[in-house]
């Protein structure tokens, strides 16, 4: 596998965390080089949904989703599924031209996998079958390096998916410089 192949960061809010019951209601996506430079960014995608896929959100997305204005935005919005996932795999093919080489990269981004196997099967076929999951090295970090982890720059928890997506870059970069710096091996 080349490793200086295009990272695709891709985050997405969702009504809940059942892809089964639960649907996307935002998404955006940033793809940035090997060393976590970015390439493209894309915007916050918010997907129109009806006010009865809202209203039965639970507890914690009514609160988080009001808050931050996603839960309006989604239901003025007039972008369906299919045309946020074409906008998503067209900056994704402006970066990694060909299928299974594009590696998708995020906080806990297997959770958005499973939502995109769902609801975004073109983007999800043309995406490499392995992860960089940001999530995985924290949580290692917490066990095998805390005083690093303790320095790691807070996040401010906006809870839309372009924010998330730039705090896990900032978040990989913080950890390439401090627990994968270069040895002298």
């Amino acid at each position: 596998m080349d490793t200086t192949a295009p990272l695709v960061w891709i985050d997405c809010e969702m009504t809940g965390l059942d892809p089964l019951h639960d649907t996307i209601i935002e998404i955006a996506c940033v793809v940035t080089d090997g060393n976590l430079n970015v390439l493209e960014q894309g915007e916050n995608i918010v997907i129109h949904q009806p006010a009865a896929v809202m209203d039965a959100m639970g507890e914690w997305c009514r609160h988080h989703h009001g808050e931050s204005g996603l839960t309006q935005s989604v239901l003025e919005s007039k972008t369906t599924m299919a045309d946020a996932e074409a906008a998503v795999l067209a900056l994704v093919k402006r970066h990694c031209r060909d299928p299974r080489t594009a590696v998708l990269a995020g906080n806990s981004v297997h959770a958005d996998r499973a939502f995109l196997s769902r609801y975004m099967p073109e983007l999800t076929a043309f995406l490499h079958y392995r992860i960089v999951d940001v999530s995985s090295i924290k949580e290692l970090a917490r066990r095998w390096n805390p005083q690093v982890l303790a320095q790691v720059p807070p996040k401010q928890e906006k809870h839309r998916a372009l924010d998330d997506i730039l705090e896990s870059i900032a978040e990989l970069r913080f950890y390439k410089q401090h627990l994968f710096a270069p040895s002298s091996f």
